[in-house]
């Protein structure tokens, strides 16, 4: 793994990735603060069954899909009176009113997604979450139409860590996955794509910057890190 920092030691020429020829985005805590908004829905909801939102949990929850989070939630707890239906319904009411003065694009987003049209490259989003929710938050932005593929929880069997998504991506858009370079926040979700043999960079968050991304090709510090932008 190669560190976004001023101690990196470089990669030997040997050692760089393939050429790209598609981009891949994961979304939430990726490309939009999502994961401070869920982080707060979380609070609330444990807070109302006199519970804590912990590390430990936000971590096991992190980049996993709505119904798998949520049961580790209730499993962490022993949230016997609750139902993994029951707090969709209720975490996805709180992100409505919460996201409409909080969400917004991570640094770097912008910049980087010019860089890759200007390349000719085709890109995509590849997220657990479901494709009503990715819709909406694409379309705050103006964003649903720049991306020629998008992938979620409902077009695959099994969610990240597991490397479907991210293999069913790079089939798709006609590339190897080696050629296919993945922007992942998580840790569930660079295994996903180390898995299916992208390029794998992870840009952590707040949130999961504590994780172990030691698998990852480079972790960078923002979307337009120039290591990233070098790649393309």
């Amino acid at each position: 793994m190669k560190m976004s920092s001023e101690n990196a030691t470089a990669k030997p020429d040997n050692a760089k990735p393939s050429a790209i020829r598609a981009v891949v985005f994961d979304l939430d805590g990726l490309m939009f603060n999502t994961e401070d908004i869920f982080n707060e829905v979380g609070r609330v909801v444990l807070q109302r069954r006199g519970k804590e939102m912990t590390p430990a949990l936000l971590q096991q929850m992190m980049g996993r899909r709505a119904p798998e989070a949520l049961s580790l939630m209730i499993d962490f707890h022993a949230l016997v009176q609750d139902t993994v239906h029951g707090l969709i319904t209720e975490t996805r009411t709180l992100f409505t009113e919460l996201a409409v003065d909080r969400l917004a694009p991570m640094p770097g987003l912008f910049t980087l997604l010019e860089r890759i049209e200007s390349r000719g490259l085709a890109k995509g989003v590849a997220t657990s979450s479901g494709r009503p929710y990715l819709e909406d938050i694409l379309k705050r932005f103006d964003l649903l139409q720049r991306f020629s593929l998008t992938l979620t929880a409902e077009d695959v069997t099994h969610g990240k860590p597991h490397p479907e998504i991210y293999l069913t991506a790079a089939e798709r858009l006609g590339v190897a996955p080696a050629e296919m370079l993945v922007l992942e926040d998580s840790h569930a979700g660079t295994t996903a794509a180390v898995s299916a043999g992208a390029v794998a960079v992870s840009v952590p968050n707040d949130h999961s910057r504590c994780l172990d991304f030691s698998h990852a090709t480079y972790v960078a510090n923002r979307l337009d890190d120039p290591y990233v932008l070098q790649l393309l």
